[in-house]
């Protein structure tokens, strides 16, 4: 069904972005974040308290990285979410408890033709918050 195409062109379009980034941006930051854990426990002097604090203050970079990609691709969904839900209103307002059988299937297929468009015009969206998110890494602000 054409609904399901375009439900399966969202989540490989979300696939792609989170690969892209973890390629691009995000691999650094675990990388950078197991090599300070590592350093972090060099020091064998250091009491347990020490090299936990170190490690914790390690993780802090490839969290919040994590947690603002995480914040973007929910915002996206939420998006996705609110066109879906007013065609699903949209053909709500037409829908009454005498609306004879053939109509409501006319409406079941205004309402599919509304949900695919809402979903090709959010996938169209992601390489646009695909530059913004790496320009936001890119700018330091994370």
């Amino acid at each position: 069904r054409m609904a399901e195409a375009a439900q399966s062109r969202v989540q490989n379009a979300i696939k792609d972005f989170i690969n892209t980034l973890d390629r691009t941006k995000l691999r650094s930051y675990e990388r950078e974040m197991h090599l300070c854990a590592a350093h972090c426990c060099e020091d064998s002097s250091a009491d347990v308290e020490d090299v936990h604090r170190c490690v914790e203050k390690c993780q802090v970079p490839a969290q919040r990285a994590q947690q603002y990609v995480q914040s973007e691709l929910e915002r996206f969904q939420d998006m996705l979410q609110r066109c879906v839900l007013q065609c699903q209103d949209d053909v709500k307002d037409k829908v009454s408890p005498n609306t004879p059988e053939a109509e409501i299937r006319k409406y079941r297929g205004e309402f599919e033709t509304c949900a695919i468009a809402c979903c090709d015009k959010n996938v169209a969206k992601l390489p646009g918050l695909l530059d913004k998110v790496k320009a936001s890494f890119d700018s330091g602000a994370l």
